[in-house]
């Protein structure tokens, strides 16, 4: 099964590439046939000569990031973008969410909607599709959101999967919590999975796991794609039978928590982390002698979901980017609700002053809108800090 990628907006074109890459070096390292025909049947197509172009469109508003994607993915040899896979303008989005959203997205939908569409029909069997972005800008987070929108319009069946990286809690953009807090708000009812990496984890591991003594963002995004790599690879379940033909979105992503759950944690009592669900995928040496027993305690889960069906486990022999062995944990747990709950407590308080506000609201959206946003995410907020 193929999955269809859509990268958006300079992080997202960013860490796609490094993605695709990661992927296709993977796929072709040593003598596994089996596992690289999986690899690349789900994530490239092949050209009549054999060459691997990459099952991705790229969109930005400005023409400089996605060249130099398209042009470094060429120069590798091992796989290419499409040529004409991409679409961008001369202008941006400002950092404005509601540009992005209101504006650039409407304007553009025909041309990124067929894209698309050309994209899915070259696919023998969609898995699903995978919209990479950041949260922080303008044409990631606002025409992400809206082509996020579009696509459940158009594939109301299929699985999508939004990847998003969270901004460094010190500011990259004077107005990213008003752009995280509206993406955020309207991916949660659009996306079937939310899967979110925060630059500062991913700096932290940088600096004391790496040792990069100057971290630069092409050194995030790497670490971003390694794991993503690792998470999306093929791998075998235990009812798989032997073969690489698990739909890398195939779990079941959409646990969410009650409405009202019961007794309440704090959210700045102790540092116990409850779990709706998670996945665990080992690679590599002796997985299938790999003791697990203490992430599916269920102790760690909540008590109304039985363990056994909130934790889900992936194997596969096959090393992993050269790494003897290899483990990522996928976790849909409370891990988030701290930056999140500092995050609409930021807006809050920016948009009690208006700070800003007038910039959104020329471009279409209301003040109704972002207090729409605001309580959706409280919401959520309220019924993970409640998980017990």
């Amino acid at each position: 099964m193929s999955v269809v990628t859509v990268q958006l907006g300079q992080c997202g074109n960013q860490v796609g590439q490094e993605l695709f890459d990661i992927i296709c070096s993977d796929a072709q390292e040593g003598q596994r046939k089996t596992y690289s025909a999986a690899s690349c049947e789900r994530f490239f197509h092949q050209t009549a000569q054999g060459d691997l172009v990459a099952r991705a469109l790229l969109v930005d508003m400005e023409p400089k990031v996605i060249n130099r994607s398209m042009s470094m993915a060429a120069k590798s040899g091992r796989w290419s973008y499409g040529a004409s896979s991409h679409f961008s303008q001369k202008q941006g989005s400002g950092n404005n969410w509601a540009n992005g959203y209101c504006v650039h997205g409407p304007c553009h939908r025909d041309a990124v909607e067929e894209l698309v569409r050309r994209e899915v029909e070259r696919c023998d069997r969609l898995a699903g599709l995978i919209a990479m972005m950041s949260v922080a800008g303008g044409t990631g987070s606002g025409v992400g959101t809206y082509v996020t929108q579009c696509l459940r319009d158009i594939y109301p069946s299929s699985f999508i999967l939004n990847h998003l990286t969270w901004p460094y809690g010190t500011g990259e953009v004077i107005v990213q919590n008003y752009n995280s807090v509206l993406t955020l708000a309207h991916l949660y009812q659009l996306s079937d999975a939310i899967l979110v990496h925060e630059n500062d984890t991913v700096h932290r591991i940088c600096s004391r796991l790496l040792n990069i003594k100057h971290i630069s963002f092409s050194d995030v995004n790497r670490v971003i794609a390694h794991q993503l790599g690792s998470i999306l690879q093929p791998a075998l379940t235990a009812d798989s039978h032997g073969a690489y033909s698990r739909n890398p979105l195939g779990i079941d992503w959409q646990v969410r928590p009650p409405a009202d759950s019961g007794r309440s944690r704090s959210l700045t009592g102790g540092s116990f982390n409850t779990s709706l669900a998670n996945l665990l995928i080992l690679r590599g040496k002796d997985v299938y002698s790999a003791e697990t027993g203490g992430i599916d305690d269920p102790a760690l889960y909540t008590s109304w979901l039985p363990s056994k069906e909130a934790f889900s486990l992936w194997k596969s022999p096959v090393p992993f980017n050269k790494y003897e062995k290899s483990a990522t944990l996928v976790s849909n747990s409370q891990a988030l609700l701290r930056p999140l709950d500092d995050m609409v407590g930021k807006v809050w308080n920016m948009f009690a002053s208006r700070a800003y506000v007038h910039q959104y609201i020329k471009f279409g959206i209301s003040e109704e809108d972002f207090l729409d946003s605001f309580t959706s995410l409280e919401q959520v907020i309220s019924s993970y800090s409640q998980l017990c």
